[in-house]
C-alpha cells in the first residue's frame, strides 16, 4: 500500500510503496522525480539493504548495498541532518508558542557521558530533544541511549517553559 510523504523539492508529493517481505523484513521503495527507483530493505535482525533498480527492468537491482545497523543510521543523519534546522524554522511559522534552544553541554556538565533518556526531559518538561550537534555532524531525533558528550550542542523544541527546564536540567542549574 503506497504511503505519500512529503518531498525535498517544494510541495511535490514523493509516493513511497511499502511492501511486507514475510520471514525477511518490510521493503520501501520510491520513484525520483527522474524516473529512478531507489529502495530500503529493513531485515528483522537491524540490517537494511540499499537497492538501485535497473532503468531497464524497474523490478531488478541494479546494485544493493549491504548496511549495517550504525552504517545505515548515519545515512540517515547524512540524508535528513540538513532538513532538520528547515522543519524547525517551518514549525516556528506554523505554531503560535512553539519555540527551540540550543543549549551546549559543557564540561563539568551533569550529563556529559550521560543518556538522553537519564534527562527524562520529555517526561519532565513535554519539551522534546530533536536534534544534538557534535562537530560537524547533526543527530537528528537522538535515541534514548545516546550518549551526551562536553561540546555537544543539544537542540530542543517545546513551549518557552518547557525549553527553560530541558535547559536547566542539562546545565545542572534546575
Amino acid at each position: 500500500m503506497p504511503r505519500v510523504a512529503p518531498g525535498e523539492e517544494g510541495d511535490r508529493l514523493v509516493d513511497v510503496e511499502r511492501v511486507p517481505l514475510p520471514g525477511i523484513g518490510l521493503k520501501h521503495v520510491l520513484a525520483t522525480a527522474r524516473g529512478r527507483r531507489v529502495g530500503v530493505v529493513s531485515h528483522h535482525n537491524g540490517r537494511r539493504d540499499l537497492i538501485v533498480y535497473r532503468r531497464d527492468d524497474i523490478e531488478s537491482a541494479a546494485d544493493t548495498v549491504a548496511l549495517s545497523v550504525e552504517e545505515a543510521n548515519t545515512l540517515a543523519e547524512l540524508l535528513g541532518a540538513a532538513r532538520v534546522v528547515e522543519r524547525l524554522a517551518e514549525l516556528h511559522r506554523q505554531v503560535e508558542g512553539l519555540v527551540s534552544v540550543q543549549v551546549p553541554i559543557a564540561d563539568g556538565s551533569p550529563f556529559d557521558g550521560r543518556s538522553l533518556g537519564d534527562t527524562r526531559a520529555r517526561t519532565r518538561t513535554g519539551a522534546s530533544i530533536v536534534a544534538v550537534v557534535r562537530g560537524r555532524e547533526v543527530i537528528a531525533s537522538p535515541r534514548p541511549d545516546f550518549v551526551f558528550g562536553a561540546g555537544d550542542v543539544v537542540v530542543a523544541i517545546g513551549t518557552a517553559e518547557g525549553t527553560a527546564t530541558v535547559s536547566d536540567i542539562l546545565t545542572g542549574t534546575g
